[in-house]
C-alpha cells in the first residue's frame, strides 16, 4: 500500500488555461448552451402543443430532445462556470454523478436513434400496417427500455470506475468527468476497467447500429423498387435528419469510447468531446426543425398564433 490518502475531490483543466481564452470561450459556450436549451425545449413544447405531431416519430423526438437537454446539461454549466470564476474544482461525489448522468443520457440517446430508425423502417416498408405495428404501447416499451438501458450502463460504469482506489493525482485532463479521463488518474490495476469500457460501450454502439443498418438497409429496398418519384422523394426526407443525427453521434462515440484508455490523447479527446457532449445536442433540434417541414409549419402556426394573441391584447388595452 502507498503512504498516500484517498482524493475526495478532483481539479478539472478544463480546455485551455490562457487567462485571455476564458472569457470568449464562455461567451462561446454559453450561446451554444442557451441555443441547445432553448432549441430541445422548444421542440418538446412544440410536439406537445401541436396535435399533428402527436405521432411516433415525433414521440421519439420529444424524448431525444429531452436526453440532448440532460446530458449537455450535465456538463456544460460546470464548464461555464469554469470560465467564468476559474473554479475548477469538482467533488468526488459530484463528478461521479455527472459521468453517471452523461454516460446515462448518452446511451439513452443511441437507444433512442435505434428505436427511431426502426419506426422509419415500418413507415417507409409497411405503411399500410404502421398504425397497427407502432402503437401507443410499443412506443412507450422502446422508450423506456431505452431509459433503463442506458441508465443501467451508467450505473455498471459509474460503479467500476469509482470503486476503484484514486490515491495519486487528482488532476482530470478533461473539462468534464469522463471514463477514459478519470480512468487513468487511479493507482488501481485498471485492466479490467479499461476492458470493461471498451466491451460494454462496443456492445451498446454496435447493437444499436445494427438495428438502425437492417432497417436502413430495408429502407433503400424499398424505396428503389418505387416507382413514384413523389413517393421517392417522401421516403428519403423522412429519414434524411435521422441519418445526418445518426452520422453525427455515432462518429465521435466510436472515436471516444471503443479504444483502450492507453492508446487515448488527452488533448484529441477534449476536442472531440466538445463536439460531443456540449455541440451535437445544439444540433440535433436545428438539424430535425430544418429539415422537417411538419416542424417548420408547426413552428409557424404557433409564432402565428401568439400574433394573433398579442394584437387582440394590445387591441383590448387600447380600448380600455
Amino acid at each position: 500500500m502507498e503512504n498516500s490518502t484517498e482524493v475526495t475531490e478532483f481539479i478539472l483543466l478544463g480546455l485551455t488555461d490562457a487567462p485571455e481564452l476564458q472569457g470568449p470561450l464562455f461567451a462561446v459556450f454559453t450561446i451554444i448552451y442557451l441555443i441547445s436549451v432553448c432549441g430541445n425545449l422548444g421542440m418538446i413544447a412544440l410536439i406537445l402543443l401541436d396535435s399533428r405531431l402527436h405521432t411516433p416519430m415525433y414521440f421519439f423526438l420529444c424524448n431525444l430532445s429531452l436526453v440532448d437537454f440532460g446530458y449537455s446539461s450535465a456538463v456544460t454549466p460546470k464548464v461555464m462556470a469554469g470560465f467564468l470564476t476559474g473554479d475548477k474544482v469538482i467533488s468526488y461525489n459530484a463528478c461521479a454523478a455527472q459521468m453517471f448522468f452523461f454516460v446515462g443520457f448518452a446511451t439513452v440517446e443511441s437507444y433512442l436513434l435505434a428505436s427511431m430508425a426502426y419506426d422509419r423502417y415500418a413507415a417507409v416498408c409497411k405503411p399500410l400496417h404502421y398504425t397497427t405495428t407502432m402503437t401507443t404501447s410499443v412506443c412507450v416499451q422502446l422508450a423506456v427500455g431505452s431509459y433503463v438501458c442506458g441508465f443501467l450502463n451508467a450505473s455498471i460504469h459509474t460503479g467500476d470506475t469509482f470503486r476503484l482506489s484514486f490515491c495519486r493525482s487528482n488532476v482530470i485532463h478533461h473539462f468534464f468527468c469522463d471514463i477514459p479521463a478519470v480512468l487513468v488518474l487511479s493507482c488501481s490495476d485498471r485492466h479490467v476497467s479499461d476492458l470493461a469500457v471498451v466491451f460494454v460501450v462496443s456492445f451498446n454502439v454496435f447493437f444499436a447500429l445494427l438495428v438502425i443498418s437492417i432497417s436502413y438497409l430495408f429502407i433503400f429496398i424499398t424505396v428503389l423498387k418505387m416507382h413514384s418519384a413523389k413517393g421517392y422523394q417522401k421516403a428519403l426526407s423522412t429519414c434524411a435528419s435521422h441519418l445526418t443525427a445518426v452520422s453525427i453521434f455515432y462518429g465521435t462515440v466510436i472515436f471516444m469510447y471503443v479504444q483502450p484508455s492507453s492508446s487515448h490523447s488527452m488533448d484529441t479527446d477534449k476536442m472531440a468531446s466538445t463536439f460531443y457532449a456540449i455541440v451535437i445536442p445544439m444540433l440535433n433540434p436545428l438539424v430535425y426543425s430544418l429539415r422537417n417541414k411538419e416542424v417548420k409549419n408547426a413552428f409557424k402556426k404557433v409564432v402565428e398564433k401568439s400574433k394573433f394573441s398579442l394584437s387582440l391584447t394590445f387591441v383590448g388595452s387600447t380600448v380600455t
